[in-house]
């Protein structure tokens, strides 16, 4: 059964999911509903935006020193450890609206930190977003093994939403939920290492 996650609550990957080798991080999110009625509608003012989030990761070693990033420019890791599934431009549609798979069997052993964060590139703000979650599945057995779901809302551009670290004991998650402001990942990679 999935662990729903709280702000700030770490996860012990290693004892939730022993055997886990290649981990799948799911994001999805939705366009808020906008009231308009029938008038609305017809002038443009009702339904929904289509929302242009990014999902991100940053790797980074045990000095919080940034070893990789891994985003919709670039869609797979310096070592081919880990891979993104492509920008998604709208938000629409149900479940992961982009996943980035990571091998933790080819990550590199200097890699103690993995950093999810989600961006708006176009600026849009998270006032305007709406049902938007982080997910860890076990890929090899398809087992959703933890879940955040992000009920904050704010005039910022971007969240950092997780850390996935690497101890004595193997991996934990901690959901971090927290806002930051940026269109890309590059922009939000001092206020995400600041946070492990």
């Amino acid at each position: 059964m999935s662990i729903s996650l709280q702000k700030n609550q770490t996860v012990s990957l290693a004892k939730e999911a022993p055997s886990l080798t290649t981990l799948h991080i799911g994001l999805g999110w939705d366009p808020i509903k906008k009231k308009g009625g029938f008038l609305g509608g017809l002038l443009g003012g009702g339904g929904a935006d289509s929302i242009d989030l990014d999902a991100s990761v940053i790797v980074a070693d045990g000095n919080k020193r940034i070893i990789d990033e891994v985003w919709f420019r670039k869609l797979s890791s310096n070592d081919g450890s880990i891979k993104h599934s492509g920008d998604n431009l709208t938000g629409e549609g149900d479940g992961d609206d982009e996943y980035i798979r990571v091998d933790l069997t080819r990550l590199s052993k200097d890699a103690a930190h993995i950093v999810v964060t989600v961006n708006s590139f176009r600026g849009q703000t998270f006032n305007e977003v709406d049902n938007a979650f982080c997910r860890l599945v076990d890929e090899k057995t398809g087992k959703e093994i933890c879940r955040y779901e992000l009920r904050e809302k704010g005039s910022n551009t971007g969240f950092v939403m997780a850390a996935i670290s690497r101890d004595g004991n193997g991996w934990s998650v901690k959901a971090l939920g927290a806002p930051t402001n940026g269109r890309t990942v590059k922009d939000l990679a001092a206020p995400a290492l600041n946070l492990i």
